[in-house]
């Protein structure tokens, strides 16, 4: 991931100085002013961010689809999501720094154009191995973008706004995850071809966005050039437990967004008999809707209880999950994805938080990268373990058992915390 500046715009395209001050009074309303194009550029920025995320979690009220199409079975599932997550992490490691190097531009470009290539690789799609080639190409506009994108807005958004540009990159990452879910169901359903109508959308959307941030300046003043590398993973020393104990909680509820975008559409079309592809999308819209929310939430939370308030909405999530997977009711996980996201977003906020301010700077970039790269591991790791466990018995019992090893998980890291409270006192 990108090291996130807070510089101001220095530059245009082709390097030219923005321009601050002119002869005459700025008029904001000009087509041409400095603050206008700088506007234009922004919302290019985030509508790119936003619609490169969407397309990663399109597929997800599509598996269904896919599987009576192409014939395989839910472990194949979690496999073509869990590709996904392994190659954002790849992408982190190796592109991570890239818009540091060569410009946010270049890389933005790349990334949206992959989401246009994922896109079109999805609607040509005609058996597995298309879709596995789909979900790379996804998993690397993800990992291209969320950097070069997050420094762009940090760039171009002064600080002093109302809206911050670190909040304007939050809803348009988390928005995108969640918003590419409920639009592929709502057209799977009303629309005709829903293994088509859904990416052709996506296809012209993306397009939209690779014609935006083609057009817009570059805003990276200092470029080092070209060198392919990979981001060595880095643990900051200075706070490592609270490090591994934020990586631990947010990775717990980054598994149960994993599990529920891989198997929710089979949950709700095996065990509860619905097969609408929009409520599929909206459970996994709720989860990463509250992820948002979360991170916003935890500004109202003291700091020495943010983790604690994590776990503790980690279990109960586990316990909604279980519950519903055993009663075999919708409420309680729709319950249990929005508690799951909130608590999710609040330990993703406080991990990150403590790097950027406690942090070594001189590493930050790379504890962030090593700290997502853990994340995203989490995300698809588990995906994999539950496919095993539904072939093995069967979606219930799976289910149960993956809950119970979320609540162990979080539980860890609160007997952690109040360990290290006792010994702190």
């Amino acid at each position: 991931m990108s090291t996130q500046t807070q510089r101001t715009v220095q530059s245009y395209a082709g390097g030219d100085p923005m321009p601050h001050t002119t002869d005459r009074p700025d008029r904001t309303d000009r087509p041409d002013s400095p603050t206008t194009r700088r506007g234009l550029a922004t919302a290019a920025v985030a509508f790119a961010f936003w619609i490169t995320m969407a397309g990663t979690t399109a597929p997800t009220p599509l598996y269904p689809v896919y599987g009576e199409e192409f014939d395989f079975s839910p472990i194949t599932v979690t496999v073509i999501f869990a590709v996904y997550a392994l190659g954002v992490v790849v992408g982190l490691l190796a592109f991570g720094r890239l818009s540091d190097r060569i410009g946010r531009r270049p890389v933005l470009v790349a990334a949206t154009l992959l989401s246009v290539g994922a896109a079109g690789v999805f609607l040509a799609a005609d058996d597995v191995a298309v879709l596995l080639v789909a979900r790379v190409l996804s998993g690397f506009s993800a990992a291209l973008v969320t950097g070069a994108a997050t420094a762009a807005l940090t760039e171009l958004v002064p600080q002093d706004r109302r809206v911050r540009p670190a909040t304007l990159a939050l809803f348009a990452n988390m928005g995108g995850l969640a918003c590419g879910t409920l639009l592929a169901g709502i057209l799977a359903d009303v629309a005709p071809a829903p293994l088509r109508t859904p990416w052709i959308v996506m296809l012209v959307l993306a397009a939209i966005g690779l014609v935006g941030v083609a057009s817009s300046p570059e805003t990276a003043a200092h470029r080092s050039g070209f060198t392919l590398q990979f981001q060595p993973l880095r643990i900051p020393s200075e706070i490592r437990s609270d490090f591994l104990r934020s990586a631990m909680a947010a990775g717990a509820g980054f598994a149960v967004l994993g599990v529920l975008t891989a198997v929710t559409g089979l949950f709700l079309g095996t065990v509860l008999h619905r097969s609408s592809h929009t409520l599929t999308g909206l459970v996994v819209f709720t989860a990463f809707a509250c992820t948002a929310l979360g991170q916003l939430l935890v500004r109202r939370i003291k700091p020495g209880a943010a983790l604690r308030v994590a776990c503790l909405g980690l279990i109960l999530a586990a316990a909604l999950i279980a519950l519903a997977m055993a009663i075999t009711s919708l409420a309680p996980l729709l319950v249990g994805a929005a508690v799951n996201g909130l608590a999710t977003g609040i330990a993703l906020s406080h991990g990150l938080g403590s790097i950027t301010t406690r942090g070594n700077p001189q590493h930050r970039g790379a504890s962030v990268s090593t700290f997502f790269a853990i994340l995203y591991s989490m995300l698809a790791v588990p995906a994999i373990g539950v496919g095993v466990l539904i072939r093995a018995t069967s979606l219930r019992p799976a289910g149960a058992i993956f809950s119970a090893a979320v609540a162990l998980l979080a539980l860890t890291v609160l007997l952690s915390l109040a360990r290290n409270r006792r010994t702190s006192a």
